[in-house]
């Protein structure tokens, strides 16, 4: 089992890894940030495992060609099979209401009447 990551875990390998990208790229940290639209200070700071804007990061991603995977990050549940199905089939998915019990045959007390 993985031990849990703090985000500060989670930033550190995705700049270990981003810089690591970068050098097989190859690209100069300057080159980066022409390519990225970004500062060169930004692209240091990121590879030194500092937090930046998340526009950045799409940014830096984008200009390495890992834009793809950020679309992974989180899925569409538009394209589920499921859900493709119930539109094939005409069903929208609706809000589950929680059901009431019928009062029907029911007449009002207050509490101290018997």
């Amino acid at each position: 089992m993985r031990p849990v990551r703090t985000p500060n875990t989670f930033l550190s390998e995705l700049s270990h890894r981003a810089r690591l990208f970068r050098i097989s790229y190859p690209l100069t940290q300057q080159e980066l940030a022409d390519k990225a639209g970004v500062s060169l200070r930004t692209i240091q700071y990121f590879e030194n495992s500092n937090d930046i804007r998340l526009e950045s990061f799409i940014r830096i991603l984008s200009a390495l060609d890992l834009a793809k995977q950020l679309d992974e990050l989180i899925p569409d549940m538009e394209i589920r099979p499921s859900v493709l199905l119930q539109k094939s089939r005409g069903k929208e998915k609706q809000r589950v209401r929680k059901s009431r019990k019928s009062d029907a045959g029911r007449t009002f007390r207050w509490g101290d009447e018997k």
